[in-house]
């Protein structure tokens, strides 16, 4: 049933003085000071970040290409752990992406609605970056599978320091702890969310005094702030120090969820949590780290858990393993909030979305998706075997999504901020080779691992794109046989028809012509109904869409109506509102006497061109498992004519 429409009109972007307006409008709503709000950010946007000290300095440390723990090689390795994260999240996400907000909400699908040109320019560089976007958000599922995984797995393994004879038991834990986590995905996040920021504020804390009683036996370790020791190990050791940069980057693998979240709680009290307590807490923490491996290079296969005092060990394993816990429910809740915005943005078939709270429109669950991704990650947990391996996996997928969203953010600042060539050109040549050094050091562990969240990131995509371009060769299709409505009135005028009592709502994908449904009905019934309504839902590249922009009614004479209702990326359609505002607009509707009629196609693939005849089977295959229509606008069952027809595509 062809009754979504997505307008690829160009959303302008505010300028980066203003551009957290929308933001600051999400502030307001929820009345909320800039502590309590800053509170929460501690479990939804720094939950991922916050557990990179788990075993990020590990991996630098301990494995095939690591580095020995030597001074000069732990100065250098903090050095550049440091200034990842002041040039990665403090400069280029908190300073400059977050500024591309579109009217508040971040991420890369975000920002590739203000990177599109508009529909009149279109073209080439349009589907570029489309392409772009379309990929780094597909990429993110791929780290949603791992985060989960790495995250807990590596909280876990701290019993195998406090009883090396439970290693046995660590695999069986592990998924007996993820199964529960995605069990509880459908109760909703919303009391558990509560508890997210004390545990988070908790976790950073004690992360803060465990690196300041181990920097206070070496003090001097502190002394890697100066970027020189960096610099040093690069001249010194170069290609040992390019593989090691794929652990380094470990400890910024959260920024783009920071940027994602953004318009969940506005960009000030991200800000504010980030340089008040987390980027201390990390910073203390792994320089913590540094200076323990100093005294004892032995404790490189666990860093983290050897600085915690034997007492403190179990405690600790409970604290992280909860601080991991919100770390994977905030990946887990950013799938189903990217999945949303594809179904909206039409990239994904419609799937049942549960509204999981009554006040947070954030709070959703979608059953395919975290079945789906509870399957994914119990498989790489026991394929992967322990933490370890799986950093080997982890980065690549968020490395590259980094890679794409400095392009797309380059291309807003260009385009859309009107930035000269020359400031565009700066941004560039200092982040660009940043993120492709961090590309390339991923890149090299293919072979061990980091396969799988590409594998992952090109099946996602090449559904999402298929599914697009589907929907568009039907639409196609479709309107071929569109009548114009100036035709069919007039026919209608001409020989009026028997018209029965109530209204009847005929859901079109598209704005123009006469709904096939309509036609359908009209040549097996010979009757119309006194009053005629061709609704079209149209999605904007925009999160939300004001109240005064949400309805357009038309009247078309001799009781027959346009209406088209217009939602944003991170809105659901409901009828019974849609209606609702109709009767705002003069359209005499009463529910009981209202039905609804839809098309239903049945999809054969054929070989006129438009499509890969493989792509059109796996289309017709997705379009067949979409939910219905009528539970998606939840329109009452009852109420609902449903007229099939065969396209050919």
């Amino acid at each position: 049933m062809s009754s979504v429409s997505t307008s690829a009109a160009q959303t302008t972007a505010p300028p980066p003085a203003r551009s957290g307006r929308r933001a600051a409008d999400h502030q307001s709503q929820v009345d909320g000071s800039l502590l309590p709000l800053s509170l929460a950010t501690l479990g939804v946007v720094y939950g991922d970040i916050g557990t990179s000290p788990l075993y990020a300095i590990r991996e630098c440390f301990s494995g095939e290409h690591a580095l020995a723990p030597m001074r000069d090689n732990i100065y250098g390795v903090l050095s550049l752990i440091f200034w990842a994260l002041i040039v990665v999240i403090s400069i280029k996400y908190l300073m400059l992406i977050a500024r591309a907000d579109n009217r508040g909400e971040g991420g890369i699908l975000a920002l590739m609605a203000l990177a599109r040109p508009s529909r009149d320019t279109g073209g080439k560089s349009s589907s570029i970056f489309v392409a772009i976007g379309l990929f780094g958000a597909a990429l993110l599922y791929g780290d949603g599978v791992i985060t989960p995984a790495i995250s807990v797995l590596s909280a876990v393994e701290g019993l195998e320091v406090a009883a090396p004879g439970l290693r046995g038991f660590l695999l069986p834990l592990t998924v007996f702890m993820l199964v529960g986590l995605f069990l509880l995905q459908r109760q909703g996040t919303a009391r558990v969310g509560q508890l997210f920021g004390p545990i988070t504020l908790v976790w950073f804390v004690v992360l803060a005094i465990l690196g300041l009683v181990s920097i206070a036996a070496e003090p001097h370790i502190l002394l890697a702030i100066n970027p020189y020791y960096a610099i040093e190990l690069f001249i010194t050791n170069p290609s040992a120090t390019f593989y090691v940069l794929g652990a380094v980057f470990l400890v910024v693998t959260g920024g783009e969820a920071l940027y994602a979240d953004m318009g969940h709680f506005g960009l000030l009290p991200i800000r504010f949590s980030w340089f008040a307590l987390v980027l201390p807490a990390l910073c203390l923490n792994y320089f913590g780290q540094g200076a323990l491996l100093l005294g004892d290079p032995s404790a490189a296969d666990n860093p983290f858990y050897r600085m915690v005092p034997t007492w403190g060990l179990y405690p600790m394993i409970g604290l992280a393993t909860a601080a991991t816990i919100v770390a994977s429910q905030a990946v887990i809740s950013g799938c189903f909030s990217l999945t949303r915005q594809a179904i909206q943005l039409g990239y994904c078939p419609r799937l049942e979305i549960q509204h999981t709270s009554d006040e947070s429109i954030g709070q959703i669950y979608i059953g395919p998706v975290n079945w789906a991704l509870m399957i994914a990650t119990i498989g790489v947990v026991l394929g992967f075997q322990s933490s370890s391996s799986l950093a080997a996996a982890y980065g690549v997928a968020v490395s590259t999504t980094m890679v794409l969203t400095t392009i797309l953010f380059a291309v807003v600042a260009w385009q859309v901020w009107n930035w000269s060539l020359l400031k565009v050109g700066t941004l560039l040549a200092l982040f660009l080779p940043i993120d492709l050094a961090f590309f390339a050091a991923n890149g090299v562990k293919l072979e061990h691992g980091a396969w799988f969240p590409i594998v992952v990131a090109f099946a996602v995509y090449i559904c999402m794109s298929t599914w697009k371009r589907g929907r568009q060769l039907l639409g196609s299709r479709l309107y071929d046989r569109l009548l114009p409505v100036e035709l069919f009135l007039r026919d209608v005028k001409a020989n009026p028809p028997p018209r029965v009592p109530g209204c009847a709502v005929f859901m079109t994908g598209s704005a123009n012509g006469v709904p096939p449904a309509l036609l359908h009905n009209f040549k097996h019934n010979r009757v119309l109904h006194d009053q005629v309504v061709f609704l079209t839902v149209v999605t904007e590249e925009i999160p939300y869409v004001g109240r005064a922009q949400r309805l357009e009614v038309e009247q078309l004479g001799n009781g027959f109506f346009r209406t088209i209702a217009h939602y944003g990326f991170m809105e659901a359609p409901n009828i019974h509102h849609i209606l609702a505002r109709a009767k705002e607009e003069g359209l005499s509707l009463d529910p009981s006497s209202t039905s609804f009629f839809l098309g239903r196609e049945t999809l054969l693939a054929t070989r006129q061109p438009g499509m890969a005849r493989w792509r059109k089977y796996l289309f017709a295959l997705m379009s067949r498992n979409a939910q219905q229509a009528t539970q998606f606008y939840r329109i009452p069952p009852n109420r609902v004519v449903e007229l099939g027809a065969q396209v050919e595509l």
